[in-house]
């Protein structure tokens, strides 16, 4: 398990890092290098709408990816979906600017932030059901939080790739090709990546679907007709975490390089700060969902949440370094509470047979809902010399139709429903309906 599981973190985190380095540099190079005929304001804006094309693209990716891992295994998603992604990154960091070649320049930009959203969108499914199917029933939640570590490695290494060539290089050496570098960096990642999965198995429940002839036939079609609704909760259930984490991690560094005049090595560290401090926790968290339940976490994270954007907005605007980074924390906290158990919960609440689309389409349905638009609309709230609290509005209310939609949830860690099961009601004398695995 540790095996499968540190090969399924490394794929996680080098994808992650794929598409996280695109999301810096957007809040900090690309809107002047590829829309300078646009106001400072609009082209931030614009280059947030190339970020938000890779999740427009990540359900399209999990319906792609999903079909091959419930028809053909788990394995080949594995492998396809981190060298489409890889290439993908290389070749931004290859695309000359609005100066050279005009509007062909943002226009490349798009096709391959869809092509990164769209091996992202594979990658998430096959990573989690790696290890939830090879998994023992009482520590699944712990051993699928391993690729939910992979965002926060992800994270750091494109932020502290960044934040060093950014410290090192003048302002006129990271406008003209410093930005370009961890694109760059990103076949290489690739590359090893590849090779840390060239040798890893099948999951057994796929290759017991292949020996009884149980594989869908269509399994998207089979998902939309028959689980339509569980579909559209799960993805709105998780968009608060992909608000939250875009927030602190893409539009607070914009906002407090633009707005604030913090320099953005100060605002890298304290964003990087936070994000560590998520991934340290994040089996710790898992751990929890094992005894406790997937559900209850969710429900405690979407409210925290919900109770912690007004101050995280407040310790923003502080400019305090400190301040700043105790705001990211809490509302990355929250996060957390939630993203540590999904790994396990996700898939448990689909059959094997349509398990890797379900479970990736339904988790990047929430980074459309949650991820795509907050860091445009964020941004557009924020414009103007006050405190931001149209943004404080906007996610507390994005983190309010989230719990709703946990709460009509079923619980589905194998321990807590086996021990309802078991346990007699007091008053009929009958075991206590659970809901389905």
């Amino acid at each position: 398990m540790l095996r499968l599981a540190s090969a399924s973190l490394a794929g996680t985190a080098i994808e992650f890092y794929d598409f996280f380095v695109y999301g810096t540099a957007a809040a900090l190079v690309l809107g002047p290098l590829f829309f300078p005929s646009f106001s400072p304001l609009a082209g931030t804006l614009a280059a947030f709408g190339t970020f938000g094309v890779g999740f427009l693209a990540r359900p399209l990716g999990s319906a792609l990816f999903g079909h091959i891992g419930d028809r053909y295994g788990r394995r080949p998603v594995l492998l396809a979906s981190l060298l489409l992604t890889g290439v993908a990154t290389v070749a931004v960091g290859c695309v000359p600017t609005f100066s050279s070649i005009g509007v062909a320049a943002p226009a490349l930009l798009l096709v391959l932030r869809f092509l990164q959203g769209l091996g992202l969108g594979g990658e998430w499914g096959g990573a989690v059901l790696l290890t939830a199917e090879h998994a023992p029933e009482g520590r699944r939640g712990l051993w699928s939080s391993f690729p939910q570590i992979g965002p926060a490695v992800g994270f750091l290494l494109a932020n502290g790739l960044m934040l060093g060539l950014s410290a090192a290089l003048t302002d006129g050496q990271f406008q003209t090709w410093g930005w370009r570098v961890p694109f760059w960096a990103a076949g290489l990642l690739a590359l090893a990546g590849l090779w840390l999965r060239r040798s890893v198995e099948e999951t057994p429940q796929f290759r017991a679907l292949t020996e009884t002839g149980r594989r869908a036939e269509a399994p998207l079609a089979e998902v939309v007709r028959g689980h339509w609704r569980l579909l559209l909760l799960t993805g709105g259930a998780l968009a608060v975490g992909y608000a939250v984490f875009y927030s602190v991690t893409t539009w607070s560094l914009a906002y407090a390089t633009e707005h604030l005049g913090v320099h953005r090595t100060v605002m890298l560290s304290c964003i990087m700060a936070a994000v560590a401090l998520k991934g340290l926790v994040t089996p710790l968290v898992a751990l929890l969902g094992d005894r406790y339940g997937r559900r209850p976490l969710c429900l405690i994270g979407c409210a925290v949440c919900a109770l912690w954007m007004f101050p995280f907005v407040a310790l923003l605007r502080t400019a305090d370094p400190l301040l700043m980074t105790l705001g990211a924390v809490g509302a990355l906290f929250g996060m957390v509470t939630m993203f540590a158990v999904v790994g396990a919960y996700l898939p448990e609440l689909y059959a094997p047979r349509i398990r890797c689309t379900g479970a990736a389409v339904g988790y990047n349905l929430g980074g459309v809902l949650g991820g795509a638009l907050t860091p445009i609309v964020a941004t557009a709230l924020a414009d103007g010399s006050g405190p931001p609290w149209g943004v404080a509005v906007y996610l507390t209310g994005i983190a309010l139709v989230s719990l709703a939609c946990f709460a009509l949830l079923p619980e589905t860690n194998p321990v807590v429903v086996g021990a309802r099961k078991a346990a007699p009601d007091t008053e009929t004398g009958t075991a206590e309906a659970a809901a389905p695995a």
